[in-house]
């Protein structure tokens, strides 16, 4: 995979132009296999990835210690590869509960000293707060995570889930190279105005969400039921009418993929990877066999009238419901 490569902003690094999202690995959607989900970092890295995210919020700092242990048991050379993409800030509590956003810069500089202990790692390659923090200016907590570039801690300045008005900001305080947001078929708004923003600013994404939390993954099914934990059992878009409507929208882009010969899942990666040249995917894959078809996504093609095909099956707004429960909805910077 190493012809698939893309850059993260005008001042971010290279990447593989797929990232492997680790958040399912240890938390929100049900159980996970600890061997099965470090074999799959190993593989992906053998497979050319080099991008890992990872939150240290996601199971109260599990994810970055499972994390820790596929890059020290993996061989040397791909460990060498390897880029870590961090967000930190959310505030947790024993029982699993969220609670606010932390970015004061005592704080940044906090959760930067946890992180890179539990990743066994000299330095964070993207370092970003999961959500802007409304009671702290972003200049603060983005100059907070520039100190910690500059003593070699962290090696580029992320957002995730930012406004348009807080990434001219923060843009305007230190360079960005990417910012983390949701972006999928059904997931369109940040083309509005977040994506001309971070376009005119020289700023990448990364893509979170592709598969929507595996709703237009191709293996969703309305009996499905979820497991202790799993976020889906809250999200508007997995319940009732909401999701018989959105997986209707899921058979109209599997007649699409079956024409081509390929799988749901890796229509709805190609898409986004056919969005432009500074967007990166991240595919959320706990097990080798996702892994494996979320890669066969880099040798699909999509000429015009496969775009055209996609966007008359599924039109910008056609899904029903938003992408998390109405409380988490105010510290998003788009609408959905």
């Amino acid at each position: 995979m190493t012809k698939h490569t893309r850059s993260l902003g005008s001042t971010g690094p290279r990447v593989s132009a797929l990232g492997l999202g680790c958040m399912g690995m240890s938390a929100l959607y049900g159980e996970a296999d600890r061997a099965e989900s470090i074999a799959t970092v190993h593989a992906a890295l053998d497979a050319g990835v080099t991008l890992l995210d990872t939150g240290d919020f996601y199971a109260m700092g599990h994810n970055e210690m499972l994390i820790g242990e596929a890059l020290r048991t993996a061989p040397a050379g791909l460990r060498e590869k390897a880029l870590t993409s961090v967000k930190f800030g959310a505030l947790r509590d024993p029982d699993g509960g969220w609670n606010a956003y932390d970015g004061r810069p005592a704080a940044v500089k906090n959760f930067a000293a946890y992180s890179l202990q539990r990743l066994g790692v000299d330095h964070i390659d993207v370092y970003r707060i999961a959500r802007v923090d409304p009671d702290v200016p972003i200049e603060e907590t983005v100059g907070a995570i520039a100190e910690l570039v500059e003593k070699g801690h962290v090696r580029h300045i992320g957002l995730s889930e930012a406004s348009a008005a807080n990434i001219r900001r923060a843009a305007a305080t230190a360079p960005i190279s990417d910012l983390q947001i949701e972006y999928a078929i059904i997931t369109r708004d940040i083309e509005r105005e977040i994506l001309p923003t971070t376009r005119e600013l020289g700023i990448g994404i990364t893509a979170y969400g592709v598969l929507s939390r595996g709703l237009i993954s191709g293996h969703f099914t309305r009996d499905r039921q979820f497991g202790a934990g799993d976020f889906r059992a809250f999200s508007p878009r997995f319940q009732g009418d909401n999701l018989q409507h959105n997986l209707d929208l899921v058979e109209a882009l599997r007649k699409i993929a079956d024409e081509k010969g390929v799988t749901v899942a890796q229509i709805a990666i190609a898409w986004v990877l056919s969005r432009g040249e500074d967007i990166v995917p991240l595919v959320g894959a706990r097990t080798h066999e996702r892994l494996t078809e979320s890669l066969g996504a880099l040798d699909v093609t999509l000429d015009a009238a496969d775009l055209a095909a996609i966007e008359e099956a599924v039109p910008a707004d056609a899904a029903a419901g938003t992408r998390y429960p109405a409380a988490q909805m105010s510290h998003l910077g788009t609408e959905h």
